[in-house]
């Protein structure tokens, strides 16, 4: 008769159990066991309370975590390298550089085990300083021959927008590994360096380092972002000719690409091209592809992908459902995706700010204030998004006095500097109440340059209130930005004729037409302020959010490579 190890002892196997539910997020079954475990004084066993530790991060139980963690009765350095690894490991990053800076106030060193973690941490944060403060600590202790302080310090400084610095790193390094050079590769594909990126795989090879699923992957990432699909294909005869087949993750990144180049209906076909293969889509694949029926507006495809996920069993994954909320706000069903939201069991920003912006593009504007308020009493991280949302939710509605109380929190509280769209959505505000005057002064006040969306919503407020002397100024500055474009000139022209002045409004006709401008459809920056017409700039604000949510899936699909791969 077969039997198990009896060799395990008894905790052992209560950490395959622990590990197990961290995976599936099972709380409430955790929590049992962890009470079973207290009982039989398995707890405080180091090896079982780092895996309950790390269980909790993974549910996001961070109090819970480090309530265990401040009961372990020895905390050496090992303990501490613990907490500071779950917590930079499942994204907490923030609380990662709090423990760790509470290790240094009790006189513990970094060692090579916890620079790695931290480093991560500082790339998340921007926190450069405190990463040149550990690179300066790893050429001391001679930590430069460990290819994982290294790969971390290249990852830091490709985070932090120094991606010359990071091959520097990556140059010193006396033997080249390949977790070395696929973290570099990721580095320049962030930057979108996509052909220095295959540049350093061709001389990486020619000294032996031999690229393998996640080099590949990475590489179809980046040329599939950049619309090359010369390169895509010649990656893809490249991996079959290193016996490497493409995977799941390499169709969902140029899927991706498809869809952030507006081809979408190209990421459809090839979408049905996986499924003929017999390849099973994950999550990030379906997330991949349904702002694709956003774009088109598409909702029938968006049905179908939706129907699909909830066969596959993802439908409550948090980029499935964050990916849905999107697509159906955006096909005019705002309905649907009230339900999906209230229904997720987790929800992050991007989830928060889609639901936000749906609500504000459908004219809700009391739900979408309703969910900010929502978002800072659950204190889920605020972003320049929403705060993008929120304003464009109050220049809908004329909420001109918590528009700009919300626009001083987001500086003050938030820390949060004002950015181009924050601004159109205020100046937008203002003009739409007749407050001419105070929205111009504002333009004047802006600590950046203003460009075409901030100036033509100013314009607009002047056609609607009929401001000609403003609407010149404005329109001046829209020509200067936009001198193909005959919107802004057209808007002047009519006013001219509405305020009786033709011989201006001929001459700027005749200007036009020296000029040879073209009136750019679409363009309703100049539209007066109507619902049915919006405002362009609202339109940037979802190419934004767009952005932020393919990006945020292409991050997905990296962890998830690096989560299959973790040694490669």
């Amino acid at each position: 008769m077969h039997c198990f190890h009896f060799s395990q002892s008894p905790s052992d196997w209560f950490v395959k159990i622990i590990e197990n539910y961290a995976s599936n997020r099972a709380l409430q079954l955790g929590k049992r066991l962890h009470a079973h475990l207290i009982i039989n004084g398995l707890a405080r066993s180091t090896h079982v309370a780092s895996k309950l530790i790390s269980f909790y991060t993974e549910c996001r139980q961070i109090c819970d975590a480090r309530k265990l963690f401040d009961e372990i009765p020895k905390r050496n350095t090992r303990r501490w390298i613990v907490l500071v690894g779950t917590y930079a490991r499942h994204g907490f990053h923030q609380e990662a550089m709090g423990v760790f800076c509470e290790m240094q106030r009790e006189g513990l060193e970094p060692n090579k085990f916890v620079i790695p973690s931290v480093l991560k941490a500082c790339g998340h944060l921007l926190d450069r300083q405190t990463g040149e403060k550990l690179h300066a600590v790893v050429v001391k202790q001679e930590f430069e021959s460990d290819p994982f302080v290294i790969s971390a310090l290249i990852d830091m400084y490709s985070k932090c927008g120094k991606i010359k610095k990071a091959r520097k790193v990556f140059d010193v390094m006396v033997e080249i590994d390949l977790v070395a050079m696929n973290t570099m590769v990721a580095g320049y594909v962030q930057h979108r360096l996509v052909n220095e990126a295959l540049i350093l795989v061709e001389k990486t090879q020619s000294i032996g380092v031999i690229p393998n699923l996640v080099t590949w992957n990475t590489l179809i990432a980046g040329f599939s972002q950049a619309n090359d699909d010369s390169n895509v294909a010649k990656l893809f005869q490249l991996m079959k000719e290193s016996r490497i087949p493409p995977d799941v993750v390499s169709w969902t990144s140029v899927i991706s690409g498809f869809v952030q180049n507006l081809r979408n209906q190209e990421a459809f076909d090839l979408f049905k091209k996986m499924l003929a293969t017999g390849m099973h889509p994950t999550s990030a694949t379906i997330s991949s592809l349904l702002p694709a029926c956003a774009n088109l507006a598409d909702s029938a495809h968006g049905k179908e992908i939706h129907a699909y996920s909830i066969v596959m069993g993802i439908e409550k994954d948090i980029f499935v459902s964050s990916a849905l909320i999107d697509m159906y706000s955006k096909c005019g069903f705002i309905y649907e995706s009230k339900t999906l939201f209230h229904n997720m069991p987790e929800r992050n920003t991007i989830t928060w700010n889609s639901m936000i912006f749906g609500f504000a593009n459908h004219g809700d504007c009391d739900e979408a204030i309703r969910l900010f308020n929502g978002m800072v009493d659950q204190k889920v991280k605020l972003d320049h998004l929403t705060f993008t949302g929120v304003l464009t939710a109050c220049s809908q509605c004329g909420m001109i006095e918590l528009g700009k109380k919300l626009f001083l929190i987001m500086q003050e509280k938030f820390k949060i500097e004002p950015r181009l769209e924050h601004y159109a959505c205020m100046v937008h505000l203002f003009g739409q109440e007749g407050k001419l005057k105070e929205a111009y002064e504002l333009i004047q006040e802006m600590g950046i340059e203003a460009d075409v969306y901030v100036w033509g919503a100013l314009l607009g407020a002047c056609k609607l209130h009929g401001d000609v002397g403003l609407a010149e100024v404005a329109a001046k500055r829209v020509a200067e930005l936009e001198p193909e474009s005959a919107g802004s000139s057209l808007v002047l022209s009519n006013m001219y004729a509405d305020a009786g002045s033709w011989g201006y409004a001929a001459r700027v006709k005749r200007m036009m037409k020296k000029m040879k401008m073209k009136k750019v459809p679409g363009s309703s920056w100049i539209g007066g302020g109507s619902r049915e017409k919006g405002l362009k700039f609202f339109k940037k604000a979802f190419l934004y959010l767009k952005g932020l949510i393919l990006n945020f899936v292409q991050q997905f699909i990296f962890s998830i490579v690096r989560t299959k791969y973790p040694n490669r």
